[in-house]
């Protein structure tokens, strides 16, 4: 497991790729704590996380989008599924590259914090209850990308069904407003992303968020795993 763990992350240096994904989660923001705290003159920083639901459903398809489809490609996948490792192992560790590359990217929000600390007094249970959210909502999203790479051996397919996806997942809470029957809205709304996400956000840090998050990424991870054991037997 560590040695995949490590080739998958070292691969996304060399290549674009890791420094296209590092790219966008510092320049966006940066934008959004410059003009969200900075210019305007606040030491609240939720604008920045608040932002981060763009910049998370931009990049997260592309950090996902190769990690087996790739493998699936190239042929390589085979040698996965035969290698003297179980398919957790194999699975977890490229869910784990890209998570720890996902955490790289968003830990820019910590020296964001540093720095407002120098010239105001921000709320550090604030922040890190922003930030949890954050890593939460990231991982869960990360484990779906996965789980559609593993379905496709073509990248450009599996990127943009990603966006669609995530898309849908994060804006299911503008659907649930669309349906006049409360049972369905109510359903919609409980399983929106973006509804949780901004739970964090707005300081508030409920374990049934942090439960429903947690699931996701397990339940994720599980189908990514059986489809890969489908694949092995067939």
């Amino acid at each position: 497991m560590l040695a995949i763990f490590k080739r998958e992350f070292k691969s996304f240096f060399t290549t674009p790729l890791g420094y296209v994904i590092l790219i966008i989660f510092n320049l966006f923001s940066g934008v959004y704590f410059w003009f969200g705290t900075l210019y305007g003159g606040t030491a609240d920083m939720s604008l920045v996380y608040d932002g981060y639901t763009l910049i998370v459903l931009s990049a997260i398809p592309i950090l996902t989008m190769r990690l087996l489809s790739e493998e699936r490609r190239q042929k390589t996948d085979q040698a996965l599924l035969t290698a003297p490792v179980s398919l957790f192992s194999v699975v977890m560790a490229k869910y784990l590259a890209a998570l720890l590359l996902f955490v790289i990217g968003i830990s820019t929000t910590l020296i964001y914090s540093v720095v407002l600390a120098f010239i105001a007094q921000p709320s550090w249970a604030l922040i890190f209850g922003n930030f949890l959210g954050l890593l939460l909502f990231g991982a869960a999203l990360i484990a779906v990308g996965l789980f559609i790479s593993s379905i496709t051996e073509n990248q450009l397919v599996a990127a943009i069904v990603s966006y669609a996806v995530l898309f849908f997942l994060i804006m299911l809470d503008t659907v649930a407003g669309l349906f006049p029957i409360p049972v369905i809205s109510d359903v919609l709304y409980a399983l929106s992303f973006q509804a949780r996400y901004t739970s964090f956000v707005s300081g508030i840090i409920s374990l049934k968020n942090v439960m429903f998050f947690l699931s996701t990424t397990a339940i994720s991870l599980f189908l990514t795993i059986r489809v890969m054991e489908k694949r092995r037997w067939s």
